[in-house]
């Protein structure tokens, strides 16, 4: 992969979006620069867009333990800093 390439983003204040995405794919960053409000940043991809597509379509099948999980694991990070 190209180091100098810029790669588009895909940002989102809702935790459970975040979430969701967090489990197939990476979390580039949470930005913190608004006191009031965070923003879960991943690189955008076509599959990530089909996966957020199917998120607010209703379409995407999770296993419960996993969300839950993941979900620490996203508030930890959020919150630890």
């Amino acid at each position: 992969m190209n180091k100098n390439k810029i790669n588009k983003l895909y940002k989102t204040s809702s935790l459970p979006v975040a979430c969701v995405l967090s489990m197939g794919f990476p979390l580039f960053d949470i930005d913190k620069t608004d006191p009031k409000r965070a923003l879960f940043v991943f690189e955008e991809s076509p599959e990530l867009e089909d996966a957020i597509s199917s998120y607010w379509e209703g379409a995407l099948k999770v296993d419960p333990q996993a969300y839950f999980n993941q979900l620490k694991v996203l508030k930890a990070r959020l919150y630890g800093d």
